[in-house]
């Protein structure tokens, strides 16, 4: 979530390219600008890319003309950049009212680990929070905001590949 960050999102896709694993990054509208190229090398590399608001804002609170204008904005500039139309949206704060499906035809989807990287902001944290929770089709929320959570998702994807997990996009979760 939060990304694309011009330096730790790098990061994050160089461990995953090494790993040979695939990920799920929601991205925020506005944190795309100047960070063109690691949108368009999420698409070529094969990783699934998300709706995470414009101005990463809680939807639950917004009318529906605001928030589709934040999903509808951020799924515009991917759009424009890769050619690729979003089909899903992680709504900050996982706030989401169900009348909001009503407004855009995205699939939430939400967590079911979340390592609180971005408060903790210790590597060991959360691959501890991964390994002591972790079960068959969880969705394990990072953020890709901070040096800590680079760093972590090399050992969190290598401990659960170790365990025999396959790591899959969070669509192969939610439409199998």
């Amino acid at each position: 979530d939060d990304g694309p960050h011009p330096v730790y999102t790098e990061q994050i896709l160089d461990v995953l390219l090494d790993l040979d694993v695939k990920a799920t990054f929601f991205l925020v509208g506005k944190n795309i600008e100047g960070n063109e190229e690691l949108v368009r090398r999420m698409v070529r590399e094969g990783h699934l890319i998300g709706n995470h608001t414009y101005d990463h804002v809680d939807l639950s609170k917004m009318d529906n003309e605001d928030m589709y204008l934040q999903l509808s904005k951020t799924s515009a500039c991917i759009y424009e950049l890769t050619g690729v139309r979003t089909e899903f949206v992680r709504p900050p704060f996982g706030a989401w009212r169900v009348e909001l499906s009503e407004v855009t035809d995205m699939i939430p989807i939400f967590w079911t680990i979340d390592t609180l990287d971005w408060s903790v902001q210790n590597a060991d944290h959360a691959l501890q929070k991964v390994m002591d929770n972790v079960t068959e089709n969880d969705i394990i929320l990072m953020h890709d905001q901070y040096r800590t959570t680079a760093e972590a998702v090399r050992t969190v994807v290598a401990h659960l590949l170790a365990k025999g997990y396959d790591l899959v996009t969070a669509d192969e979760i939610i439409l199998e």
